[in-house]
């Protein structure tokens, strides 16, 4: 059965093809939600509520780019709104100066560690971190997203690079070849 069919069939309400599309979506929609969440009992709990939203959404879905792509943007607007609800973008600007490129060992500084200390970072600098530099989302675009200004988002960024940079300069050893995080 090809994807289309089965949103359309999803649409309709069938379980066999929303049991298709969570097989098809899980892991992807998970590592949203890992990604976005602060530890792994958020992230499952995340996972189950952005599912049951993409499928009461499912209707609004156009058949206009990816819809792994739409799906995740689904998840990642509930996951927002949740952290919106708590009021943690309530804060003023911080003013910090643009930081430099983070060198990482590749030996010493694992895909673990990375999730780990992205997830201890503190809500407001996670979220923009993440939107920023693994999404690939604009200041403006973050901005708008998360109902703060241009340069909240800025500077909640180099706060979050600042923070990562410190938390893996401890860790690194003085071996290994070294890749740019940007």
């Amino acid at each position: 059965m090809i994807l289309e069919q089965i949103i359309h069939e999803c649409k309709g309400g069938n379980r066999k093809a929303q049991e298709q599309i969570y097989k098809h979506l899980s892991s992807s929609i998970f590592a949203v939600c890992l990604k976005y969440s602060r530890n792994y009992e958020e992230a499952q709990d995340n996972f189950q509520e952005g599912f049951l939203l993409i499928f009461d959404k499912i209707e609004h879905y156009q058949f206009k780019g990816s819809f792994e792509g739409w799906a995740k943007r689904v998840v990642i607007n509930y996951v927002l709104q949740q952290y919106r609800k708590k009021g943690i973008f309530e804060i003023i600007s911080e003013n910090m100066p643009d930081q430099e490129d983070v060198e990482v060992d590749e030996d010493a500084v694992s895909v673990e560690f990375l999730t780990k200390i992205i997830q201890e970072l503190p809500d407001r600098y996670r979220l923009v971190f993440n939107l920023y530099v693994i999404d690939d989302y604009s200041h403006k675009e973050i901005a708008e997203m998360l109902s703060i200004n241009v340069g909240t988002s800025k500077s909640n960024l180099a706060r979050a690079k600042a923070i990562l940079k410190d938390k893996i300069e401890k860790n690194q050893n003085n071996f290994g070849q070294t890749k740019r995080i940007q």
